[in-house]
């Protein structure tokens, strides 16, 4: 984003302390940062923190003598590449979906032709309230993008969705959001486990929590993609500007994905699609008795081979989740599959991988690779939609036969 025109809305939420260390990572890209303050936000962080931060005066009354014929909102709005709120609470939210403009940011945000991107920042219960689900859905008809928000602990002691993404992942948000390089594409990404039925009761699963696949679909709708999310039974919510299908099995997940990829521009299997199921799930359940239950397992459909086998295929890409020889298994996928990405990564190890925020992945394609290294499952989501546009282009920055890596992922 260097040489790039940002201007910054903060809103009044506590996670407007986070938005100073924003503006420090946006410059680190080389982004000219402006800020503008609602009232409400000066009562958590003070405009000299963000002047000291920016380099630049911060605005904060809509009225501004100092500014061209006394309009700053329009100065500030035709001066702004990009709009991004961070923190945009549930109030400034409702403001634009209205149409409001009683104060600076509001005006502004009406006022520009510059792109706009929300991190929203609030209580769970507001979030979920549906009134606040009424106003993003308005938000995302008219283009405007969100990132996020985030789930996890809360500073009212809550825990759920509601949290402001961390300034690392805003930042690379915006990066992609800037490109808009899928408009007009159709993404179908798959996510979190199967569950293969033994009985009503039992089934045959695995540790996917979902949460990469569901970032890699998040990614993509910031990146201007129309996304077709496929989930199995995770407990996440829905990003924004996603269209999600639930399914349980894996022929289920097969059928669903065939019917998409004829349509679909770019497919990203993520889901940990189980291998086996029962051949003959009882109907009823299966009563304790022996010591010994003897299940005849049966192979499940290859969904990523069988799109990639596909006559007018979407690029396509796989995952591969390995415990070991992570180089070695993923090369022998890429080639038998005859996928045009495939993204590796450990699992089995703290603090990496299924059930946590965090993954670190390998890319390869056919002769070469990359590594993406450690970082959140969000930032290298982000930073894997980066690598697929850049090949949909045409663009072949992956030396062949390297091992270089990328830029690092910023706080880890």
């Amino acid at each position: 984003m260097s040489g790039k025109h940002i201007l910054l809305g903060v809103t009044g939420g506590i996670a407007a302390y986070k938005s100073a260390d924003l503006v420090r990572r946006l410059r680190e890209t080389g982004a000219e940062v402006r800020v503008v303050m609602t009232h409400g936000a000066l009562a958590f962080v003070t405009p000299l923190t963000f002047q000291a931060v920016s380099g630049n005066p911060v605005h904060t009354t809509l009225l501004d003598e100092a500014a061209e014929a006394g309009m700053g909102h329009i100065e500030l709005a035709r001066w702004a590449d990009q709009v991004l709120v961070a923190p945009a609470t549930a109030n400034f939210m409702a403001r634009l979906a209205h149409g409001l403009a009683d104060d600076l940011l509001s005006t502004i945000c009406l006022a520009t032709t510059a792109p706009l991107l929300l991190a929203p920042a609030m209580n769970q219960q507001m979030w979920m309230n549906p009134a606040t689900r009424a106003n993003c859905a308005l938000l995302l008809e008219r283009g405007i993008r969100l990132a996020g928000p985030a789930s996890g602990s809360q500073a009212c002691g809550e825990t759920g969705p509601g949290r402001m993404m961390e300034p690392v992942d805003i930042v690379a948000a915006l990066s992609i959001t800037s490109t808009s390089a899928l408009t007009g594409k159709h993404v179908v990404v798959t996510a979190g486990p199967t569950h293969e039925d033994i009985d009503p009761v039992r089934y045959i699963g695995n540790r996917s929590s979902g949460k990469m696949g569901f970032a890699v679909a998040e990614a993509a709708a910031l990146a201007g993609a129309r996304v077709s999310l496929v989930a199995g039974p995770v407990n996440l919510e829905t990003p924004a500007g996603v269209h999600r299908m639930d399914v349980r099995g894996a022929c289920e997940m097969r059928d669903v994905v065939m019917e998409l990829a004829a349509s679909a521009d770019v497919f990203i299997g993520v889901a940990a699609v189980a291998d086996y199921t029962p051949g003959h799930p009882a109907d009823r359940k299966i009563k304790k008795g022996a010591s010994k239950l003897k299940l005849e397992l049966v192979s499940t459909p290859d969904i990523v081979a069988e799109v990639a086998a596909l006559d007018n295929r979407p690029f396509t890409v796989g995952f591969a989740a390995e415990t070991e020889k992570i180089r070695e298994y993923a090369h022998e996928k890429l080639s038998r599959k005859r996928l045009d990405m495939i993204a590796a990564n450990r699992v089995g190890q703290s603090g990496s991988g299924f059930e946590s925020e965090y993954n670190e992945i390998l890319i390869l394609v056919p002769g070469g690779e990359k590594d993406l290294g450690k970082g959140s499952k969000r930032h290298l989501a982000q930073l894997l939609i980066e690598e697929v546009v850049a090949r949909l282009k045409g663009v072949d920055d992956i030396e062949a036969g390297s091992d270089k890596s990328t830029r690092p992922a910023p706080g880890n």
